[in-house]
């Protein structure tokens, strides 16, 4: 079980939201999304973590969006944490960046493709910070364990677990939902990320993705049963300036929500 806030995550409480735009675009667009996200919740009652990568350091291009500014685009998480009084997660990418990260935000990630990286899951553990670690592509579900284990030898157990699909040939990301069990029982609350799990990685000099099974994807994950549900949303998809093709568009987050709960509510209470 982790504690955030006022509420638990994991033992079977009910689902949590981890939601937001891919990076900080600007702070209009991000106070924006960040406060009719928040509406939304808490009239559904669903424990809401805002998330928004403050630079993305795995681009497939040199070229594309990398982020407005490390100093800028954390003050302005800073100002969704405090104006809305929200818990905040963003990316980290080495053990460097955790220091002023840590600093700002409630959740420190570790992107897939870093979810080896020793020094990197140690540093994070060692702020005493959540520490959400997302399966890497080319990772079985059991591995994962190793992962846990690097961030719990700090003895930070804050730790959760994330799907967000594995490769499948080229250019390609299929989701083992028997993935989500595995991973829970390593002894970790386990997330769904039912939008990464829809890309098609670097297809030309961007990812591409299906938006279509992003709602699928969720339902299904809520029935196998999760404690956390991770989507990126965006008041307009087709202009983000990342992920443009696999973020939800903030219009159709209410009515997935409530099915998402309706679903949740059920397995919990079989459970």
């Amino acid at each position: 079980m982790v504690k955030i806030k006022n509420y638990q995550i994991g033992e079977n409480s009910p689902f949590a939201l981890i939601a937001g735009p891919c990076v900080v675009e600007d702070e209009k667009m991000i106070i924006h999304t960040a406060g009719e996200i928040k509406k939304i919740t808490e009239e559904l009652e669903i424990p809401f973590i805002f998330k928004a990568s403050y630079k993305k350091a795995n681009r497939t291009s040199g070229k594309s969006f990398k982020g407005i500014g490390d100093k800028e685009a954390l003050s302005i998480l800073g100002k969704v944490k405090k104006e809305f009084d929200l818990p905040v997660l963003t990316d980290v990418h080495t053990a460097e960046e955790v220091k002023n990260a840590a600093e700002v935000v409630d959740v420190l990630q570790i992107p897939a493709f870093l979810c080896r990286q020793t020094d990197l899951l140690v540093a994070a553990g060692e702020t005493g910070k959540i520490v959400n670690i997302k399966k890497g592509q080319f990772l079985a579900p059991e591995d994962m364990k190793h992962a846990a284990d690097k961030v719990a030898s700090t003895g930070n157990k804050n730790i959760l677990l994330t799907e967000r699909g594995t490769t499948f040939g080229y250019h390609n990301l299929v989701v083992d939902m028997r993935s989500l069990i595995i991973m829970k029982e390593l002894g970790y609350p386990v997330v769904m990320d039912a939008t990464h799990s829809v890309q098609i990685p670097s297809r030309g000099d961007e990812s591409g993705g299906q938006p279509k099974f992003i709602k699928p994807l969720a339902r299904a994950a809520a029935a196998v049963g999760i404690d956390l549900l991770f989507l990126e949303v965006h008041p307009d998809p087709k202009n983000a300036r990342s992920d443009a093709e696999s973020q939800l568009p903030l219009g159709e987050l209410k009515d997935l929500l409530i099915q998402i709960k309706e679903i949740d509510q059920l397995i919990k209470k079989t459970n």
